[in-house]
C-alpha cells in the first residue's frame, strides 16, 4: 500500500492549552495512526526564534510541547518525530533555496506586510523598523522544512495557506533549474477544525492570554474554569448550548450521548456554577493519565531528548541522500566528481 506522506510542523513557543489539543493535537495524531498515512512531526525551534528570544523560554516550550505530544498518545515508533536543529540538512537547504527565491516573492509574505502596515499606520520613518531578515525570509525556511522530506499534505490553518503556496513556487523554481527533485507539496485545511473558546469567550489564544493550559495542575486548572466568561442567566433560566463558552469546550471531550444530555441540562437551566463544576471535573478526569504521563516526562528530560535522537536518527536517513542529490545538481562537491 502506497502511503501518503504528512509533515507537521509544530513551532516551540508557550506552552500548549485545550485548544491546541482539541484544535490541532488530537487530529493530527489520530491521522498518524491511518495505515496509508506517513507522518513527520517536527519541532520547530529555529522558528521560534523569529518571536522568541529568551533562551530558557523557548529550551522549557521544546521540552514542554514534546512532552505533550507525547503524552497525548503520539507514538514515536510510527511516527518520524523530531527537532529541527538536530537536522543540520535544513538549514543547508534553506540557503540554497535562498539563491531560487524571489525577493517579491517574499515581499508579499503576510506576516511581513503585516509589519510594514503597522509601521506605516505608526508614522515610522522606515517601512521596515524592527523588521528583522528572520521574519522576512521565514517562509523559506518553511520550505526547507517540507521539501526535505517531499511533504505531500501539509495541515495548515488558513492563514498559513500562502505558505505553502510559497513551497510550490520555491520548489517548482528549483525543479525548473536544476532537474526534478521536489515534490510539490498541498495545504489539507481542516475545514470543521474545532476552535474553543478562551476564557473571555475570544478564540483560546496564546495572543490574547485567554488560555487554559492542557496539564496545568488541578488547583489552578479549577480556579481558570471558574474564569470563563457566562452571561447574567440565573439559576433556573433555560439557557443557549450554542451560545456558550462552556459548552464549547465540554463538547470538545465528550460523546455525542453526553453532550446531548447536557443540552438537556441547558433547557432545563442549569446554574452557571454548577455547570463550572460539571465541566472541570468532567475534563480533569479525562486528562488525568495524560497529565500524569506528561509530568513523568518532564521531570525526565533525558528520555525526551533520546526519543527526539532517534526521531532525528530516522529522518537524517532521507535529509542526507536528498541533500547530498541537491549539492551535486547545484554543483557543490567534490572537484574531482
Amino acid at each position: 500500500m502506497s502511503k501518503t506522506r504528512v509533515l507537521t510542523g509544530i513551532t516551540t513557543t508557550g506552552i500548549p492549552h485545550l485548544g491546541n489539543y482539541a484544535g490541532a493535537i488530537r487530529p493530527a495524531i489520530e491521522t498518524s495512526q491511518k495505515p496509508d498515512t506517513e507522518s513527520f512531526f517536527f519541532l520547530a525551534d529555529y522558528h521560534a526564534l523569529i518571536k522568541c528570544q529568551e533562551p530558557e523560554r523557548v529550551q522549557e516550550s521544546v521540552r514542554a510541547i514534546a512532552a505533550t505530544w507525547l503524552a497525548c498518545g503520539l507514538d514515536p515508533e510510527r511516527v518520524t518525530f523530531y527537532r529541527q536543529t538536530d537536522i543540520p540538512e535544513i538549514t543547508e537547504l534553506t540557503w540554497v533555496l535562498t539563491t531560487v527565491t524571489a525577493k517579491g516573492l517574499m515581499n508579499r509574505a503576510h506576516a511581513y506586510k503585516a509589519a510594514v502596515q503597522d509601521n506605516i499606520d505608526d508614522d515610522n520613518a522606515d517601512p521596515d523598523r524592527g523588521i528583522t531578515m528572520g521574519l522576512f525570509s521565514y517562509p523559506i525556511l518553511m520550505a526547507a522544512d517540507i521539501l526535505m522530506f517531499n511533504g505531500e499534505k501539509i495541515p495548515v490553518g488558513k492563514d498559513q495557506t500562502q505558505h505553502i503556496e510559497m513551497a510550490r513556487d520555491i520548489a517548482g523554481r528549483f525543479n525548473y533549474i536544476y532537474g526534478d527533485t521536489f515534490k510539490l507539496p498541498e495545504a489539507v485545511i481542516e475545514e470543521s477544525g474545532m476552535i474553543l473558546p478562551g476564557l473571555d469567550g475570544r478564540k483560546m489564544s496564546k495572543s490574547y492570554n485567554n488560555t487554559i493550559p492542557l496539564f496545568e495542575g488541578e488547583k489552578k486548572f479549577r480556579k481558570l474554569i471558574n474564569k470563563i466568561k457566562t452571561n447574567l442567566l440565573e439559576p433556573g433560566e433555560p439557557k443557549d448550548p450554542d451560545d456558550s463558552a462552556l459548552f464549547d469546550i465540554y463538547s470538545a471531550f465528550a460523546s455525542q450521548d453526553q453532550i446531548a444530555d447536557m443540552r438537556q441540562q441547558y433547557a432545563n437551566g442549569i446554574a452557571w456554577g454548577e455547570m463550572k463544576k460539571v465541566l472541570f471535573e468532567f475534563l480533569n478526569e479525562e486528562l488525568k493519565e495524560k497529565r500524569e504521563h506528561y509530568l513523568t516526562l518532564m521531570d525526565d528530560p533525558a528520555q525526551l531528548d533520546a526519543i527526539l535522537k532517534r526521531g532525528a536518527e530516522k529522518a537524517r536517513d532521507l535529509s542526507v541522500p536528498l541533500m547530498a542529490d541537491v549539492r551535486r545538481k547545484v554543483g557543490i562537491g567534490p572537484i574531482a566528481g
